[in-house]
């Protein structure tokens, strides 16, 4: 859960030659303020110099509106008061988590398609570990590497908005840069360059995958320890305290301590001599740890030169910022925290947004700006509120589960692990039984039916069916991979979390609190302004922007384009 690696990753792409979208219908959309909906959004206006793609990790869109009032006028406000939000916007996956969500953002496709279901799973076949973007033939370049490393995309099974772009001109540049090695490694596809920010040094690392040797920006960068700077600083409330009275105090015994406590002000560094590994690390779950990520975006756009060239070519530059996402898993999104944290992230926006105003021109370039999940209140908070609300230990399921399928079929250790958001069984020891694979799953399907916390069970028959009467099987359909996801997926009930540990809070839910995301954009020349109200998915992203620099969808896509409402004045800008 709290991997700690941020990721950086350089796409080279490629300009707006190309054809029209995938041919899907636009949605019919109802605006604020009325305007006219674009059809081929962005086919009848010159494509913009940069597309600037945003994800906030783990903000569910309440949270942008909570805290509507307390906005800069700059920062979020600038999609809410000038852009077009969406705000029925979901993931129609069920699994909610950082890779697949990411994965999902500039593909189109669902992990059915795209085969990272998770952040981490088990090979099905072998039991062993697999992370979403390892890769055991590349390492990280002056940096230790681990095992099961993020350090290439091999993993992703379908193309981005990126790779179709670089298809049709090699020399325009993709960026993407994260506060993880899968929140940019797998928006910026199969054609680019990663960059990782290596939490024992503090640096910005790339993989062999992509370079033999880093470019100069990156080594000046590095080379003036910017992380270093944080070493001692205090991250503190900004606002009075009366300000987060609606917010959850800190200091809770639900809030675990991420490595600078668990109440403001935090200082980082606190007990430490120097700068070094642990304080590398907590910079993650702070403010800082964005501030940082747009330090370092800032750095690729001079040193790439991107939205520089000539209107015939097009850049995109993919910034994931990660930090929100370790706030809400370690004190929850209801507490002060979370809320300080958003706070920061609003006012880290609007200055990003104006170096962006001033060096390639608020004419020149397109911004949108989504989320990977969501998150659920912390279940202890949610307790203490009379909802019903607790943690499934995975140890006791399966536990339960071996019990029962012993006293049916004998003895045996018939489930074998938990995969991702299922359980995987022993083909060996159901073949040796002479029992049927589709007995064991509809036995566990039982068994786990009876557990406390658990809402619903679908197992390998109903995956691969029809059926799309029941409540969530679509959504983990839409999870679920034949070649790597388990036979058999659990949905716990709602407030519900799976983990043994008290504190803390997560995501992975098909539920609308771990669904329900932000989809935000502005671009005077290419977006209106307005709410759209009408139901729309993340993955309608990808055709979306495709259209808007004129390629094709990228060739895995599910998603549509999205209902923009069309600009008061057509794109007049340079």
């Amino acid at each position: 859960m709290f991997k700690l690696k941020i990721s950086f990753v350089l796409l080279a792409s490629s300009a707006l030659l190309g054809c029209a979208s995938g041919g899907k219908p636009a949605l019919q959309a109802t605006s604020a303020d009325k305007a006219p909906l674009i059809a081929k959004a962005g086919q009848d206006v010159a494509p913009p110099k940069l597309v600037v793609f945003m994800v906030v990790d783990g903000l569910p869109m309440r949270q942008v509106l909570n805290y509507r009032d307390q906005l800069q006028p700059d920062g979020f406000k600038r999609f809410l008061d000038r852009g077009t939000w969406f705000a029925n916007a979901h993931y129609g996956h069920g699994h909610t988590v950082t890779a697949a969500g990411h994965a999902v953002m500039l593909t189109g496709a669902y992990p059915q398609r795209t085969s990272i279901i998770s952040n981490e799973w088990r090979d099905p076949k072998t039991g062993e570990m697999v992370y979403c973007t390892q890769d055991a033939a590349h390492t990280y370049i002056g940096n230790k590497t681990a095992p099961l490393a993020g350090t290439s995309p091999r993993n992703l099974r379908a193309e981005t908005v990126g790779d179709v772009l670089r298809g049709v001109d090699p020399a325009a540049k993709v960026i993407a840069v994260s506060g993880k090695d899968r929140g940019a490694i797998l928006p910026a596809g199969h054609k680019g360059t990663a960059y990782m920010y290596m939490s024992e040094t503090g640096q910005f690392a790339s993989s062999t995958y992509y370079m033999p040797a880093h470019p100069q920006w990156v080594k000046d960068f590095n080379a003036a320890k910017p992380a270093d700077a944080f070493f001692g600083k205090a991250w503190a409330p900004l606002l009075p305290e009366a300000a987060y009275a609606r917010s959850v105090p800190d200091g809770q015994f639900w809030q675990v301590n991420s490595g600078n406590g668990n109440k403001l002000p935090a200082i980082l560094g606190d007990k430490h001599e120097k700068p070094g590994p642990l304080f590398y690390a907590n910079i993650l779950p702070s403010p800082f740890g964005d501030e940082l990520t747009l330090a370092f975006a800032r750095a690729a756009i001079e040193g790439e030169g991107l939205g520089g060239g000539v209107r015939a070519k097009t850049d995109i530059l993919s910034v994931s910022l990660s930090s929100h996402d370790y706030v809400n898993h370690a004190f929850g999104p209801e507490s002060r925290l979370s809320h300080d944290h958003f706070l920061h992230l609003d006012r880290y926006l609007q200055g990003f947004f104006q170096y962006l105003d001033a060096k390639v021109g608020a004419g020149n370039y397109v911004a949108v700006l989504t989320a990977d999940h969501g998150f659920a209140d912390t279940p202890e908070w949610a307790k203490s509120q009379g909802r019903d609300a607790d943690r499934v230990n995975p140890a006791q399921v399966l536990s339960w589960v071996n019990s029962g399928l012993v006293k049916k079929f004998g003895e045996g250790r018939w489930a074998t692990a938990f995969s991702a958001a299922g359980i995987l069984f022993d083909d060996k020891l159901i073949a040796a039984k002479g029992v049927k694979p589709a007995d064991v799953y509809e036995e566990t399907k039982t068994l786990l039916l009876q557990m406390k916390g658990v809402a619903d069970v679908f197992t390998l028959a109903q995956l691969q069916g029809t059926d799309t009467q029941t409540p969530y099987l679509e959504a983990m359909r839409k999870s679920w991979h034949p070649d790597v996801a388990a036979p058999v997926q659990i949905v716990v009930k709602p407030g519900w979390l799976f983990g043994s540990r008290v504190g803390g809070s997560s995501h992975g839910t098909p539920y609308e609190y771990d669904t329900h995301v932000p989809i935000l954009s502005w671009g005077p020349a290419w977006v209106g302004r307005g709410e759209v109200k009408t139901p729309v998915e993340v993955a309608d992203i990808a055709p979306t922007l495709a259209n808007i620099l004129h390629v094709r969808s990228p060739a895995q896509a599910q998603g549509r384009v999205l209902p923009l409402p069309k600009p008061a004045v057509a794109a007049e800008l340079k």
